[in-house]
């Protein structure tokens, strides 16, 4: 079809599931971009009631669950710096500079601050103090390692040993090595992943609205591609279909031969009928996260597109069946990954077929451990989340990928998201 047709088309009959194309309802002078938003984006609504922000109760809950990990790896103290796994703690969000913010959290013995002195009032300002307002400054010329060290000697001494989080600098870690003579810095992913792996139902109830966000945004911008359409243009009815809804949020949009790339291309691209579109994206509810995909063909879909689909749907149900509670997390990577090699693809991440993990662990961010991977022996457990998201690549032809994020209860797993039914339905 001509990059220069001026014929308006939309995806219509959602409801029904079927992606087909008809002329458009919201183009304006028949100028393309002349029109205000799309009805099916203008007539949202924001969805932001019902929204109960994480307590100060589990915040304290997840300082002892840690104080309790820590002490199981036999570890004095563990030290984050002002990023998600200090909010995930305390509420607060700071950021990373050069000059060393952070908490300290003893195995026993209430939380410490360390930050530069000029920024005191600042610090203060967003501490809870239940969360503990002891905040330890240093001064320009001054060593904020040695703060670190003293409050990790002032709440007491057993095991000689100090973890560092394992978004904490080198230089921050390599500081406190050096002046924390006979002490041991190690990792304290155990204690930092070991809580934030399993999620409470407020937080699953957090992953469920900004999932059902995702789903709506993408619901209402679907309908609005049109032959000729930028991915551009595409991308950003998603990122106002959520702000309609009262959220940040927006995904990437790869088309044709480039949804054959998992991450996507920098070139850019126009939606024609007949193209393989992939979209993946999501948004985040009071910071947890979601991340759906779907994939789906403008116009009809060629028998080779259909078929990919199918084997694409039958591999991530292939690894969701797979989900068994005490399981190693490895089986369901494997799961999926048999259906797409036995369909004829190729094994071991080489194209055409699987080239990534199954599925990530999600919470406060997209990515976060564990993962569906071989070689992940982690037990399965009550309370963890992934994604659920093989992929097919075909280089040169098109991808397609299906991804829903799901929860680990105690019956077994569940998706946050129902399920794309057909190529031609991406919607549940």
């Amino acid at each position: 079809m001509s990059h220069n047709r001026r014929k308006f088309l939309s995806l219509t009959a959602l409801s029904a599931g079927a992606l087909t194309f008809s002329n458009s309802l919201f183009a304006k002078n028949g100028q393309q971009g002349a029109y205000d938003l799309p009805k099916s984006i203008s007539d949202l609504q924001p969805m932001k009631e019902g929204i109960v922000p994480i307590s100060v109760e589990e915040r304290k809950q997840r300082i002892q669950k840690a104080q309790s990990l820590m002490e199981r790896e036999k570890i004095d103290a563990i030290f984050l710096e002002g990023t998600t796994s200090c909010y995930y703690f305390t509420g607060m969000r700071w950021g990373q500079s050069e000059r060393t913010f952070g908490v300290v959290i003893p195995s026993k013995g209430p939380i410490a601050y360390v930050c530069p002195k000029f920024e005191e009032d600042r610090a203060r300002e967003l501490l809870l103090p239940v969360f503990g307002d002891e905040v330890r400054c240093w001064e320009e010329h001054e060593s904020p390692y040695a703060v670190i060290f003293g409050i990790v000697k002032d709440r007491g001494v057993r095991y000689r040993k100090i973890g560092m989080e394992e978004r904490v600098r080198f230089f921050i870690a390599d500081g406190v090595k050096k002046i924390a003579t006979g002490f041991e810095v190690v990792d304290a992913t155990p204690i930092t992943a070991g809580c934030r792996m399993i999620k409470t139902p407020a937080e699953l109830a957090l992953m469920q609205k900004a999932s059902d966000v995702t789903i709506e945004a993408y619901k209402a911008a679907f309908p609005t591609i049109r032959d000729g359409m930028s991915q551009t243009e595409f991308s950003n009815n998603i990122s106002a279909a959520f702000r309609k809804l009262g959220y940040s949020g927006g995904a990437s949009v790869q088309i044709g031969k480039y949804s054959a790339l998992p991450h996507g291309s920098i070139t850019p691209q126009t939606i024609h009928e007949g193209d393989v579109v992939m979209v993946d994206g999501g948004t985040s509810c009071e910071g947890y996260a979601s991340d759906i995909t779907r994939t789906f063909v403008v116009g009809k879909a060629t028998q080779r597109q259909t078929d990919v689909w199918n084997l694409e749907k039958k591999a991530q149900d292939a690894a969701f069946n797979a989900i068994k509670i005490g399981a190693p997390c490895e089986q369901v990577d494997a799961a999926a990954r048999a259906v797409i090699e036995n369909g004829g693809f190729s094994k071991n991440y080489k194209l055409p077929g699987l080239p990534h993990r199954t599925g990530h662990g999600i919470g406060l961010e997209g990515h976060e451990w564990t993962n569906f991977v071989k070689g992940n022996k982690t037990p399965i457990a009550v309370g963890m989340c992934f994604s659920d998201e093989p992929t097919i690549s075909i280089p040169g032809e098109f991808g397609i990928r299906l991804e829903d994020c799901l929860y680990i209860g105690e019956d077994g797993p569940h998706f946050f998201s129902k399920q794309s039914i057909s190529i031609d339905q991406p919607f549940g």
